[in-house]
């Protein structure tokens, strides 16, 4: 199962999900269709477990980052520098995440909305500013995920010749500016 999720991710990576078939997936793995089918009951099933599992392995390496931390500061930067990392590592799992196919299908948009949802709920946790609000912590995630997620956009798109880490080291200095000037009001 593991084998068929990583061929898939490649597959789909290639070609997109309306233009992928299983008999693609399953000839890639070097199994038959039926031993696919044995698996996933459908490609779109296949497709949704893939979104599923790519998520839960981006959420946790972001996750991991931020939590060997010892100050707020020291979690923005390794939370920004494991993203960028795991994507770095992993461009594949990004691109069928947020582009494409994904950002078209109904059910396919809820699945990532979980995953931006869950990193931004745990990166609003990690927001201290006296008397700020739980609502407006989690709008201020919500723009740190989506400075994340736009700033890879633009690194991959322009192939910029920067390592994660300094990509990092310069969009967690933004974000962390941002988060000190925040004021309840």
């Amino acid at each position: 199962r593991r084998q068929l999720l990583d061929v898939a991710l490649d597959v789909f990576g290639r070609h997109g999900f309306h233009q992928t078939s299983m008999n693609d997936i399953a000839e890639a793995a070097g199994v038959t269709k039926p031993v696919l089918y044995q698996h996933f009951r459908s490609k779109r099933e296949l497709y949704l477990e893939l979104l599923r599992e790519v998520g839960d392995r981006m959420r946790d390496a972001v996750g991991k980052g931020a939590a060997q931390a010892s100050t707020g500061r020291e979690q923005v930067e390794n939370g920004f520098e494991a993203y960028f990392r795991w994507v770095a590592e992993n461009r594949t799992g990004f691109e069928v995440l947020f582009t494409g196919d994904t950002r078209r299908d109904p059910e396919f948009v809820r699945e990532v909305l979980r995953v931006e949802t869950d990193i931004a709920d745990a990166i609003a946790e990690l927001i201290v500013v006296d008397g700020l609000t739980p609502d407006r912590r989690r709008l201020l995630a919500y723009g740190i995920v989506g400075i994340a997620e736009t700033t890879v956009r633009h690194w991959m798109a322009n192939d910029l010749d920067l390592t994660a880490e300094e990509l990092a080291a310069s969009v967690s200095a933004l974000a962390w500016a941002g988060l000190r000037a925040q004021r309840p009001r």
